[in-house]
C-alpha cells in the first residue's frame, strides 16, 4: 500500500466511495403501508416522473422505522387466464352448457397432470421454458406439491448442486428417502420434510426445523 503510490491513491478513493449513496431508485412492486400519515415515519421526495411518492429509506431503514413493505407485482398471466375462460365461456353459452368455473377444478385432475407430464405447457407461467420442460419430463410430477417444487428446483443453486437429480431420484424410488441423510436420520423432520422427499427445498422448511 505504502510502496505503490497508484495503488494508495486508488485505495484512498475506494475508501472515500465506500458506503456513499450511488443513486435514488424506486422498487418495481415494493409498497410501504403505515398506520398513519407515511410522513410520521419517513421523509418523502417523487419520482422521476413526479406522479408518485417515495420514501427516501431504503428496505431496512422501512422495517426499522416500524413501517411495512408490500411486494404488489403485476401479473400479465392473470389477464391471459381471464381471456381464456372468456373465450371458453362464450363457447359454452353457444352450445347452451354452463360457464366453466375455474375455482371447480380439483387441484388432482388427471387430464391436467396428464399434459403437464407431457410437458405440454407452452404459455404456462413459470412451466414454459425449454429447461423447465426437460425437467418437467424426468420429474413426472403428479401431485400439486411436485408443482411447487418444479419452481423452487428450477433456479441455479438446485439446479447445481445436484439436489435436482437426488429429489427426482427419491421421487422414483432410485434413491432411499431419509431426513435429510442416511448417514444424519432425524424422524422428528418427517413430517417436515415428507413432501419433498426428505430434502429440504424451502425456507418455511428451514424455519420448521
Amino acid at each position: 500500500y505504502e510502496a505503490d503510490e497508484e495503488v494508495k491513491a486508488l485505495i484512498d478513493m475506494a475508501r472515500k466511495l465506500e458506503g456513499v449513496t450511488r443513486n435514488a431508485g424506486k422498487h418495481a412492486g415494493g409498497v410501504v403501508i403505515a398506520p398513519t400519515k407515511i410522513t410520521d415515519f419517513a421523509p418523502l421526495y417523487c419520482d422521476e416522473e413526479g406522479k408518485h411518492p417515495v420514501t427516501q429509506f431504503d428496505k431496512s431503514d422501512v422495517e426499522y422505522a416500524g413501517l411495512v413493505k408490500f411486494d404488489f407485482l403485476g401479473l400479465r398471466t392473470l389477464t391471459i387466464i381471464n381471456w381464456a375462460l372468456e373465450m371458453i365461456n362464450k363457447r359454452r353459452a353457444k352450445n347452451g352448457e354452463p360457464p366453466l368455473d375455474i375455482a371447480a377444478i380439483p387441484l388432482d385432475d388427471k387430464k391436467s397432470f396428464d399434459m403437464l407430464q407431457r410437458s405440454e405447457t407452452t404459455a404456462v407461467f413459470q412451466l414454459e421454458s425449454r429447461g423447465m420442460k426437460d425437467l418437467i419430463k424426468r420429474l413426472q410430477p403428479d401431485c400439486f406439491e411436485d408443482m411447487i417444487a418444479l419452481v423452487a428446483l428450477f433456479r441455479p443453486g438446485p439446479l447445481q448442486s445436484g439436489m435436482v437429480d437426488n429429489f427426482i431420484d427419491r421421487k422414483h424410488g432410485r434413491e432411499e428417502i431419509s431426513y435429510p441423510d442416511v448417514q444424519w436420520q432425524h424422524e422428528s423432520l418427517k413430517p417436515v420434510l415428507e413432501p419433498t422427499y426428505g430434502i429440504i427445498l424451502y425456507q418455511e422448511q428451514v424455519m420448521q426445523i
